[in-house]
């Protein structure tokens, strides 16, 4: 068994986008800018944000952080937007979800210029990703994606079951999977005799967000287990979907949580940003 080392890469990348950044920076004068959209006061929310914001100011990305209440109408995120859009020094926009319930998720979504959408979730980004043409992709499935290619795991062939369907990782994920030439299903709350489709998957990916939703006996013996959900329990410890003990002595490859795919996360937007501004100087330079 071998564990998928998430935090060992992502430090690995970011120290990659460093270099990028410093190279933007002392050869075409460009600083990566990223703005984050944070509306309300949900303390996971504003504990990731905050980690992004820490980890662009590590890779030398100018970012900003605006916060709204949760009482903000939908037509002001929109203006914020609008004026973000047209900022030269902003090379990506991301909105941290969930918004309240009077914003409309995919109004506010589909307003980011689809050149700044370092999220992927633009349905013009997320339909050239389906194309298998070149786009923002969705950090998390992208940094899965990335962490299966560090340890030389072939998917071509490879049966590949996904346990959610979200329009953030699951459905993503089974596209990227798709343009690799594996076979995929996706599972979901509905799917009849889990059991049965895990037990057949090569590699398994759980994104449902339910504490040891897959235990020892769902698991293939050999199979690669990529664990994306984390959940917080009373005792305040952090877990997957997965029952990481139960599970890994069956697994030739799993991820840990902490310590997996989260930090991949975060790796792959500063990533995404880079991109962006390469793509902005592009244009630029035209």
């Amino acid at each position: 068994m071998t564990i998928l080392d998430g935090k060992a890469l992502s430090d690995k990348i970011k120290e990659e986008v460093k270099v990028e950044v410093e190279q933007l920076q002392k050869e075409k004068h460009i600083t990566p800018g990223l703005a984050v959209i944070l509306v309300g006061n949900d303390a996971a929310s504003a504990t990731y944000v905050g980690m992004k914001a820490k980890a662009c100011k590590n890779a030398g990305i100018y970012s900003v952080v605006h916060e709204m209440p949760d009482t903000i109408s939908q037509d002001e995120i929109l203006d914020i937007i609008d004026r973000m859009n047209e900022n030269p020094n902003l090379d990506g926009i991301l909105v941290q979800l969930p918004l309240p319930p009077q914003v409309d998720t995919t109004t506010i979504l589909e307003a980011i210029d689809p050149q700044k959408d370092v999220d992927g979730f633009h349905p013009y980004n997320v339909g050239r990703m389906v194309s298998n043409l070149d786009a923002f992709l969705p950090a998390t499935p992208f940094g899965v994606m990335r962490m299966l290619e560090e340890y030389n795991i072939d998917l071509v062939g490879k049966n590949v079951c996904i346990i959610g369907a979200s329009d953030i990782v699951g459905k993503p994920m089974a596209a990227l999977m798709i343009n690799a030439k594996a076979t995929v299903e996706v599972c979901n709350s509905k799917t009849k005799d889990l059991k049965a489709h895990t037990l057949n998957a090569d590699i398994l990916i759980v994104a449902a967000g339910r504490v040891n939703l897959v235990t020892e006996d769902m698991v293939k013996e050999g199979a690669i287990v990529v664990d994306v959900g984390i959940n917080r329990l009373e005792t305040g410890k952090l877990v997957g979907d997965v029952d990481f003990e139960g599970c890994k002595e069956k697994c030739s490859y799993i991820t840990p949580v902490p310590g997996g795919v989260g930090p991949m996360t975060i790796a792959m937007l500063l990533k995404n940003t880079v991109k962006a501004a390469k793509l902005r100087e592009d244009r630029e330079s035209k």
